[in-house]
């Protein structure tokens, strides 16, 4: 075996430099990413990795073609076709738990094909949400399901998910075969069957409930000893004070413009005013200009001991502790309503402090909880650090929220019906005709690239433009549309796999497990590339994953004299398989919150599907292409 240079020494150390931030999350993926492309420029007599070959990556066919199915599967979801597929299920199931999942794992499955599964998987919580408040089913026993589903699908073609088409680039490059539209089509359609199978059978009996049916936020939340109502007694500071703008965050202001902290000399109190009543009327804390009178009722957030000293400072009487429950905070003359959102994996709160994001202000928002796995946040709010998974309880006025999704701050995925069409109990979404226009234009583009007629990437380009000439999406949408972390994420990591080839470590590493498979049959070769690479896509991302692993597959599988096409493969739908983790997958973390689900949660169901996988897609490949 060939002595291992420097160079691969080098690479080997960035690779072990970039896993550890991709496992602590000290700078976002798509930074860390960044960041292996200017070392393995700035180290080009180590990497053998010029600068221009170093940012190639964002040329790659793979990334262009990622950036144009982004936006025509923004385009099929602003038609409303997955909320009009979404409505149906209510129809045709009934409210029976087990059509319902039958239904939501078929259709989510088949759609995450050809439509990028994030937005299938974004339209559907909340459909799920409210299907599951409706028919008294537990949603925890119904989203785990559904991410698991998105991601089989994404099997299905060239174009289900974006390691996929890298898998694609890889083989071009070191094998001179590029995958086709519907090459890992037959494979993947076993693999949906078996998947979809266990998680109606097996897999439905190990999902926990971890969300009670049809429960009050409140109680969900457990807020009973953190909402109160108290009574603004005639000799109050806060008696014509105005309400919203003075009653923000820890200071109130009142008429005569003298300053007043609420913590007083005792300090901060953290409590935040929600809602007014006064004469059976109910007003939004923040979003009104009434002054406060005696005998206004205030509802407020906050620890007993806060509210205590709260109602001690500025002279104001606890009604009885009866629990504020969720039907107090949604009087029908009151604008606010409760609603539960998930920081997304590219949201833009991600590592910043409530505090300092002032949702209150801003969006006239405000952070009742947050739910971090099994843990419950109910104090100190401002100073929680958000996390990619995170699921707030937010109450919030009708028309705001629809902008902390339009922004990238938060996707909903739980409320009112007022909140989401699809929840709505006037039958599905209507389709208008018009809608089929994207559909068509991504049926096109596929057919297109299946008949080898142009390129993947010129027929996505193309139908980009189409989607937006045909005015089915606006050019701001369309640049909106794209996961702009996610692309620099693949071009910062496409580099690495040319420093690995370049400097011999994808070949040192190949011979090392060559020589160790040289005892194994080809079989068992293709199956241990399974589960290496399932387990480390559950631990770092899917992209790095494939990125890593692909090469060294073709090496080994060139050492050991086996075919290196199947092993390419089975490193490409370990990949997109990564259940064993939340966060391994976007999806999976997508639904960790709103499911309430725990860590362990994914193993236990995923665990048992990864090996039922392992062994039918090592048959399924070798019986189509041998080893």
């Amino acid at each position: 075996m060939a002595a291992l240079s420097t160079g691969a020494l080098v690479v080997f150390a960035l690779i072990a430099v970039a896993l550890t931030l991709f496992v602590t999350e000290w700078l976002p993926p798509d930074m860390t990413a960044l960041g292996v492309l200017v070392s393995l420029a700035v180290l080009e007599p180590y990497t053998g990795v010029p600068a221009r070959e170093a940012i190639a990556g964002f040329a790659s066919p793979a990334v262009i073609t990622i950036v144009a199915m982004y936006i025509l599967s923004a385009g099929v979801e602003a038609a409303g076709l997955v909320d009009w597929l979404g409505g149906k299920l209510a129809e045709l199931t009934g409210g029976d738990e087990g059509r319902l999942l039958a239904a939501i794992v078929g259709t989510t499955g088949v759609s995450a094909g050809f439509v990028n599964n994030t937005p299938v998987v974004a339209v559907f919580i909340p459909l799920v949400t409210g299907l599951s408040d409706r028919y008294g089913i537990s949603p925890s026993k119904l989203l785990l399901p559904l991410s698991f589903a998105a991601m089989l699908g994404g099997t299905l073609t060239l174009v289900g998910t974006s390691t996929n088409l890298l898998a694609s680039d890889v083989s071009r490059e070191l094998l001179g075969r590029p995958l086709a539209m519907f090459t890992l089509t037959p494979v993947g359609v076993v693999v949906l069957l078996v998947g979809v199978a266990y998680l109606l059978t097996v897999g439905r009996a190990l999902v926990p409930e971890r969300v009670p049916p049809s429960q009050d936020f409140t109680e969900e939340f457990d807020m009973d000893r953190h909402l109160a109502r108290l009574t603004v007694r005639s000799e109050s500071p806060l008696v014509g004070a105005t309400v919203g703008e003075t009653l923000d965050g820890g200071d109130l202001l009142v008429d005569d413009g003298q300053l007043i902290t609420d913590g007083g000399p005792e300090g901060d109190i953290d409590v935040d005013v929600l809602q007014i009543d006064r004469d059976g009327e109910s007003f939004f804390a923040t979003a009104t200009d009434r002054s406060l009178s005696p005998g206004d009722v205030l509802t407020v957030r906050g620890s007993r001991q806060a509210v205590n000293r709260f109602a001690e400072r500025f002279d104001l009487r606890q009604l009885s502790r009866d629990p504020v429950t969720e039907s107090i905070l949604l009087d029908p003359d009151h604008d606010g309503v409760l609603a539960e959102a998930v920081v997304h994996a590219e949201s833009r709160l991600l590592g910043r402090e409530l505090g300092d994001i002032d949702l209150r202000s801003r969006f006239d928002t405000t952070v009742l909880a947050v739910r971090r796995g099994e843990t419950v946040i109910r104090e100190a709010l401002d100073g929680v650090t958000l996390a990619a998974g995170d699921t707030l309880l937010l109450q919030t006025p009708v028309d705001k929220v629809g902008h902390l999704e339009e922004e990238g701050y938060l996707l909903l995925t739980d409320g009112p019906p007022a909140l989401f069409d699809v929840h709505a109990d006037d039958g599905a979404p209507s389709l208008s005709p018009q809608a089929l226009v994207p559909v068509g234009i991504l049926v096109a583009v596929i057919a297109l690239a299946a008949v080898d007629l142009v390129d993947i990437y010129i027929a996505a380009l193309g139908g980009v433009v189409a989607t937006v000439a045909t005015g089915a999406l606006t050019t701001a949408r369309a640049y909106d549309a794209v996961s702009w972390n996610v692309i620099f994420l693949l071009a910062g990591l496409l580099p690495l796999g040319t420093a690995m080839q370049a400097t011999g470590g994808s070949a040192y590493v190949g011979e090392l497990l060559a020589g160790a498979a040289g005892v194994l049959p080809p079989l068992a070769l293709l199956a241990l590339f399974y589960l290496l690479t399932a387990v480390l896509a559950s631990i770092i991302t899917p992209v790095a994953t494939i990125v890593l692993m692909a090469p060294i597959a073709v090496a080994t599988a060139q050492g050991a004299d086996v075919a290196g096409f199947p092993v390419l493969v089975m490193v490409t739908f370990a990949v997109a398989t990564a259940f064993l983790t939340p966060i391994g997958y976007q999806t999976n973390l997508m639904v960790y919150g709103p499911g309430g689900y725990r860590f362990t949660d994914y193993a236990r169901v995923g665990a048992p599907l990864q090996l039922l996988l392992c062994a039918v897609t090592t048959l399924s490949v070798a019986a189509i292409w041998p080893p």
